[in-house]
């Protein structure tokens, strides 16, 4: 199996989530690791699966993920199966009460990958993830990384079949 983890990162906690990704998808074969700004689409292209993640950042994903996605042609991922996750504050941890009302409508960065994903073509996988932050500069949360590690291995496990 030939997976891509596509991630951006500001303070390490998405790169984290990224890396334990990475280490379970070595299990079931190669594996490449590729920061957004590095990117380019035809790293895209001939992967069995596609991992996708950014820091929610203004309710969405990073400028640079969000820039990168929207380039991609319509279709020009068709065929390629693709996990989405996110970094982001859980709810119960913003503050004002305001803010946290427009993050529960707004959504996170994982709803808005996945619809660019679709856009261009590529099978969806779901559930999203998100993993939380334990402040908006990190570190990942007790047992974040765990359970990146135990999502990783069901998406992996649903597409070996």
């Amino acid at each position: 199996m030939k997976v891509l983890v596509l991630y951006d990162s500001f303070f390490g906690n998405t790169e984290k989530v990224a890396q334990v990704i990475a280490a379970q998808a070595g299990t079931h074969g190669e594996v490449a690791m590729v920061k957004v700004t590095e990117a380019i689409p035809d790293q895209l292209k001939g992967n069995d699966l596609l991992f996708v993640g950014s820091p929610t950042r203004g309710f969405s994903a990073s400028e640079g993920t969000a820039a990168f996605l929207k380039s991609l042609p319509a279709g020009s991922l068709a065929g390629v199966k693709a996990a989405v996750f996110d970094t982001r504050l859980a709810l119960e941890d913003i503050h004002p009460a305001f803010v946290r009302f427009l993050q529960k409508r707004a959504g996170y960065a994982d709803i808005k990958i996945a619809a660019m994903l679709k856009k261009a073509g590529a099978e969806v996988l779901l559930p999203t993830n998100g993993f939380n932050v334990a402040a908006s500069e990190g570190p990942l949360k007790e047992g974040e990384a765990e359970r990146a590690a135990e999502w990783a291995k069901q998406v992996l496990a649903g597409i070996s079949h």
